[in-house]
C-alpha cells in the first residue's frame, strides 16, 4: 500500500509540477508539459514492479502511435479557444482527437499496426 501511494505522489508530482511552470512561462510549460514524463514514469513503474521486458517496450512502442493522433488538438485548441470559450472548445478537441484516431487506427492497420 505504501509503494502505492508513493507511485500516486510522484505521478501527481509532476501533474502539479507542469502546471506551475505553466502559470510563470507558457514556453517552459508547454516544453516540460511536452515532455513524455508520465510515459518515462509509467516504463519505470513498470521495471520497478518486475514485469516483462515485452510489456514495458509494448508500452512505448503503443504510446508512440497513440500520441500521433493527439497531436491535431494541440493545433486546434489556441484556434478555437477565443472562438468558443474552454469548456466548448475542450470538448471538441475531444471529439477531434477520436476521430483522428479512428482515421488514423484505419490507416495503420494496412501497415500491420493493430491500435483498437
Amino acid at each position: 500500500m505504501t509503494w502505492l501511494i508513493f507511485k500516486y505522489l510522484v505521478t501527481a508530482g509532476v501533474v502539479v509540477a507542469v502546471s506551475e511552470f505553466a502559470k510563470r512561462s507558457d514556453r517552459l510549460g508547454g516544453l516540460i508539459a511536452a515532455l513524455p514524463m508520465v510515459t518515462v514514469l509509467a516504463l519505470i513503474w513498470l521495471y520497478v514492479e518486475r514485469q516483462p521486458q515485452q510489456k514495458i517496450a509494448n508500452h512505448a512502442w503503443y504510446t508512440f502511435w497513440y500520441v500521433l493522433p493527439t497531436l491535431p488538438m494541440f493545433l486546434f485548441f489556441p484556434w478555437l479557444l477565443p472562438r468558443l470559450g474552454f469548456w466548448p472548445t475542450l470538448g471538441a478537441c475531444v471529439l477531434l482527437t477520436i476521430a483522428c484516431f479512428a482515421l488514423f487506427a484505419m490507416c495503420v492497420r494496412r501497415f500491420g499496426i493493430e491500435l483498437l
